[in-house]
């Protein structure tokens, strides 16, 4: 009898499964493929027709020093994979069988990490497929405990390790406190979205001082004020008091979509999402920045809140899934607050794209370009490590790291 483990997943990856040659993007082109040093021995002992292409297209990474990136594929001109064939189906795969792909290939859009010992598994949105099952239930993302064969083939991404008996001066020890009182606040919908991860970057600005003060073992009594707080409505004043300021919004979005912009990075699925996102608002270079605001402004209200008032729990469903497979808030270590920031740099850039798309397609806007975005926009911005680097640093630079300026990107009238 095979053994088997427990692990723990988002709902929609007992559903999933890949679509192959019906999918509207294909994972086999665009980024580099890896190939861990036990697969590149497999095809070292191909004796079939693929040989020749292997010998031609599979290089040592010598750079590399890691068993996972062993070696490379190298891409065509057009960065596809030049193992697909004319029905864009995977010659190795189709020839030599699954157990011939690289772990990248055979467990994309898998992501694995494992806290306490414990395996998670959720799927990137880079993947058409996972996307449209992670993102469209409206009843919100729920979680399973499920069984796995132990033989099973992971990549993990990320570790926690939280044991019970850890020192309370170890911030990890309160990771899924954290956790399940972050996916609460997102999943609470008497809030907007805007207000919910507003609420998120007050609780995290002070737990970032309760760390610096070395006063972890006061967060529990923290999450429960919090949480009463939400509750009772007690903090609906300060939110209503802060203002949305779309013509800063739009200057520090424009800075970061500059940063894309500068890198060239993007895939045509995403282009063609910009591309709508410009016309949507009718960017040109010599608009004023209170002028291009204005057309951003008219969009949102105009086309983007009408559709979304309906459909917010897609950014929800994101937010929620972000959250899980990043081991947010402790991916970083410590940085909380920096990982607070990045969830809302994500946010609002999607945010800030929908818009502009929705003042395109106007009164035809609708849940296949949210889908579009949010799939180009993962494949293209999260999966390059240069570009978040890039991200950090620009915020830094200008002093945009507060809870005012992350206020400003969250918020829109």
């Amino acid at each position: 009898m095979t053994k088997q483990k427990v692990m723990l997943v988002p709902s929609y990856m007992n559903q999933f499964s890949c679509i192959g040659s019906a999918c509207e993007d294909t994972c086999c082109s665009g980024w580099q493929v890896s190939i861990d040093q036990e697969t590149y021995k497999k095809y070292n002992k191909v004796r079939s027709d693929l040989r020749p292409m292997l010998d031609k297209h599979v290089k040592r990474n010598r750079a590399g020093k890691s068993a996972e990136n062993y070696a490379k594929i190298i891409l065509n001109e057009d960065r596809s994979c030049p193992m697909l064939n004319e029905e864009r189906l995977c010659s190795i795969q189709l020839k030599l069988g699954e157990e011939h792909l690289s772990n990248t290939c055979s467990t994309y859009p898998r992501i694995a990490n494992r806290v306490n010992g414990v395996l998670e598994k959720s799927a990137t949105l880079s993947c058409p497929e996972a996307a449209r099952l992670a993102l469209l239930n409206p009843n919100g993302m729920e979680f399973d405990e499920t069984l796995e064969e132990t033989n099973a083939r992971n990549i993990i991404t990320a570790e926690i390790k939280a044991a019970s008996g850890q020192k309370v001066s170890e911030l990890s020890a309160y990771f899924w406190e954290l956790r399940i009182f972050t996916i609460q606040v997102l999943q609470t919908r008497t809030y907007s979205l805007a207000d919910r991860l507003i609420l998120l970057g007050l609780f995290y600005q002070k737990v970032e001082q309760y760390i610096e003060a070395e006063d972890i073992n006061d967060i529990p009594q923290l999450i429960a004020s919090y949480t009463n707080m939400i509750t009772k409505g007690d903090l609906e004043n300060i939110l209503s008091g802060i203002p949305a300021l779309s013509t800063i919004q739009m200057e520090l979005l424009k800075q970061l979509a500059d940063v894309r912009a500068i890198r060239g990075i993007a895939s045509q699925r995403y282009l063609d999402c910009f591309k709508q996102f410009l016309a949507g608002i009718q960017y040109d270079k010599e608009s004023k920045i209170e002028e291009i605001s204005e057309r951003y402004q008219y969009a949102y209200q105009t086309f983007y809140q009408p559709f979304m008032a309906q459909h917010e729990y897609i950014l929800e469903n994101y937010l929620v899934n972000y959250v899980f497979n990043r081991l947010f808030p402790l991916a970083r270590g410590k940085e909380v607050f920096e990982e607070y920031i990045m969830l809302v740099i994500h946010y609002s850039m999607i945010k800030m794209h929908l818009i502009g798309m929705a003042g395109f397609h106007k009164g035809n806007f609708a849940l296949e370009h949210v889908i579009q975005l949010i799939q180009s926009f993962s494949k293209t911005i999260e999966h390059n490590s240069q570009y978040v680097k890039d991200v950090r640093e620009l915020l830094r630079k200008n002093g945009f790291t507060t809870m005012a300026y992350m206020s400003i990107l969250i918020k829109n009238n």
